[in-house]
């Protein structure tokens, strides 16, 4: 059975610069493993340091860890905005201008 941290952090390691994903997509990205959205926000938090992890967010575009860690919410505005990265009044990503529209063949395999 493959890994699903694994799975879920190959497709986070795909997101280009200056793009999100929701928890959702990634989990809908992953194939080979059934995840929820909540179970990919579980996985997400114990990443290595080398995942993009900033990449990842609420359908919303809400920056969902300030709940746990404002700190960590800053940091993960500072490193998104450093990508071109833009947020509207409410704090959130522009989702209209920053999710990464997801093909079936780029993640054929993961």
């Amino acid at each position: 059975m493959p890994d699903p941290r694994e799975r879920v952090y190959e497709v986070v390691h795909k997101i280009p610069r200056g793009m999100v994903l929701s928890y959702g997509d990634v989990a809908a990205a992953v194939s080979g493993v059934a995840l929820t959205a909540h179970e990919v926000g579980q996985i997400m938090a114990m990443c290595p340091a080398d995942v993009p992890w900033q990449r990842v967010v609420a359908r919303d575009g809400t920056l969902v860890i300030a709940k746990r860690n404002p700190a960590m919410a800053a940091e993960q505005r500072r490193l998104l905005e450093a990508e071109g990265v833009t947020f509207d009044a409410q704090g959130r990503v522009r989702m209209d201008r920053h999710r990464w529209g997801l093909t079936e063949s780029l993640f054929d395999g993961i």
